[in-house]
């Protein structure tokens, strides 16, 4: 991974003041952006002057147009270009800054004193980080910044609901943040835990299909999904990759008790350990994470001995500012797409099982960092994010219809599509249960309300919308939207190990690697025989792969005070097009 210069400013951060130029430069500020207040989130005091933020600005991708052209023409089976992937120096060359936005932008921040040395750049510099007071954020953004607390918890953010720009600077800078950010980063699960008895009570030695109904470990989704058989080698040329935040560590000690078990052949293995921002994997028994283990045991344990790399990002969202806490560290997923965007070498295949709801997203960040998913894609790398697991939004069926709320002004009752899982160059991958496999109730679907419905979707997400009778749920979904989630895999019933001790845990946090795992195995047969790994799946999978899943067509997915979408014959927003059938869609892997 490439390193950068770090800066540091010279803050007097005992007085929290910082010594500007005088005289002031006097620029004509236009609002940028502003957003209404979120659901569930109140204003407690003015944050404090001193407090240190780290201010991301996004300066605009100058042909992004041209990247997403190379991404579609790499991913597209029935195209010549298939599987040429870019690398990083040709992606960067893509969406590098215009100099003058450069240069304009510099020319801003050095009339607060900040110069090259004060800065952090990512490799094609559309991306700079600076560190500033809020005193001198809120005079840069002609804001003010407050504390905000989100209702009935202790989780707490610095953030404000419009920020300014000199006017000149409008089509020089997409976006900055944290400003009007206030997403929560949710984890995609929902955990239980066997009493002792219990986890003794299912012996794993002789692993049947009867008992997967009841724990699901890795022999029972190699059977289920039809590749006991395959054998994976430790090609340096694939590898799989899982992400982690909020401080979720992978235990290490657990994950060898899960490999003793469920895996004997990878006892003693180790996986490539990556840390973004200085995010620790803390191994004190305490602080094994439900989420990280849960990633870490089963797409590591299906692949094994595929090649094994892990991220873990610094970053605690949302917190409580005191006098103790003096920096704004509260958005680890940009911090994480920074370092993997400029990161030399990447695992084929990436599971990512956390997510919010899209509209707590300003729609400039969404776009940025689907932007971002796409320069992966267009690099060979195959990415996949939970649907969700709250149904099409609160995952309550009974509750009253107005449940799931705009945050918009308006009010409305809608559903409430998960980001990233509806950016369309994502994978999103939904849940089922029980053995014939039915949706799970919790699997997040439906349709985003900022990403239209691409057009390798066109044709048979608009023949499921045929499908349903007139009127279905009008008003509460964008029937132009980019469909999701496209696969679905089992998301109930997971033995992990944790905290020393056999465990269960469920949602489409558990879908996601199990998916990705299949698709490092798809990775690892088409590297074997020279070609190139598949890299963005959806344009492959919409035309080609479809027909290498199980049809899931029984169960629904409620919320917000409905019961939801319902699985059907095909695509469906529940369980997209079901689960996978390793052999099948081996035979189907495009052949060049």
């Amino acid at each position: 991974m490439k390193l950068f210069a770090h800066c540091l400013l010279a803050l007097a951060l005992a007085s929290g003041t910082f010594a500007l130029p005088h005289p002031e430069v006097s620029w004509n500020y236009r609002l940028k952006e502003s957003i209404n207040i979120p659901n569930g989130w109140s204003k407690v005091a003015p944050a404090p002057a001193g407090h240190i933020i780290h201010l991301r600005i996004g300066l605009p991708q100058s042909n992004f147009a041209e990247l997403e052209r190379h991404l579609y023409e790499v991913s597209d089976p029935s195209h010549p270009r298939y599987g040429q992937h870019l690398s990083q120096d040709e992606v960067d060359a893509l969406i590098a800054p215009k100099k003058e936005s450069l240069q304009l932008v510099d020319e801003w921040l050095a009339s607060f004193g900040l110069g090259e040395e004060h800065c952090t750049r990512n490799s094609a510099k559309d991306w700079l980080t600076i560190k500033v007071p809020i005193s001198v954020a809120e005079k840069m953004l002609n804001t003010k910044y407050h504390i905000w607390n989100y209702d009935g918890t202790d989780d707490h953010l610095i953030r404000t609901t419009e920020y300014h720009l000199p006017e000149h600077l409008g089509r020089h800078i997409d976006l900055i943040q944290p400003t009007t950010l206030f997403a929560r980063w949710n984890k995609m699960k929902a955990t239980s835990f066997f009493e002792d008895a219990a986890a003794e009570l299912f012996g794993l030695e002789d692993q049947v299909q009867p008992s997967c109904n009841q724990t699901i470990t890795v022999n029972c989704l190699k059977e289920l999904y039809n590749f006991k058989g395959y054998h994976s080698s430790e090609n340096r040329n694939n590898a799989i990759g899982i992400s982690s935040y909020l401080e979720e560590y992978i235990n290490n000690n657990d994950l060898q008790a899960f490999y003793k078990e469920q895996v004997p052949a990878a006892v003693g293995s180790k996986y490539q350990l990556i840390s973004v921002n200085g995010g620790k994997n803390d191994q004190n028994i305490s602080k094994a994470g439900s989420e990280a283990n849960l990633d870490a045991q089963f797409a590591f344990g299906l692949t094994y001995p595929t090649r094994r790399v892990a991220w873990t990002t610094a970053g605690q969202p949302p917190f409580k500012p005191d006098q103790h806490t003096t920096t704004n560290t509260n958005e680890p997923y940009l911090t994480w797409m920074d370092g993997i965007l400029n990161a030399t070498e990447l695992p084929q295949t990436i599971s990512t099982s956390y997510g919010e709801e899209e509209q707590t997203i300003p729609f400039s960040y969404a776009s940025r960092v689907c932007q971002g998913i796409a320069q992966l894609g267009a690099r060979g790398v195959s990415m996949m994010f939970s649907s969700g697991d709250y149904g099409v939004g609160d995952g309550n069926a009974n509750a009253s219809m107005n449940t799931c709320i705009t945050n918009d002004g308006t009010n409305r009752t809608r559903f409430m599509p998960t980001f990233p899982a509806s950016c369309p160059y994502s994978t999103a991958v939904g849940g089922t249960v029980n053995i014939p496999e039915v949706a799970v109730d919790f699997s997040g679907g439906g349709f985003s309300d900022y990403f239209p419905r691409p057009d390798y979707q066109n044709n048979i997400v608009q023949k499921y919308l045929d499908s349903l009778p007139e009127g279905t749920y009008k008003g509460l979904y964008n029937t132009t939207g980019r469909g999701f989630p496209d696969v679905a895999a089992m998301a109930r019933r997971y033995r992990i190990w944790l905290s020393g001790r056999p465990s269960s845990i469920a949602g489409t946090s558990a879908s996601a690697p199990t998916f990705s795992a299949v698709i490092a195995l798809l990775n690892d047969y088409r590297v074997s025989r020279g070609k190139k790994s598949l890299g963005f799946l959806n344009p492959w999978l919409y035309t080609q792969g479809f027909a290498g899943f199980n049809d899931i067509t029984v169960g629904n997915n409620p919320g917000c005070g409905t019961p939801g979408f319902n699985a059907t014959k095909g695509w469906d927003p529940v369980t997209g097009f079901g689960t996978p059938d390793f052999e099948k869609l081996k035979a189907l892997l495009p052949p060049n």
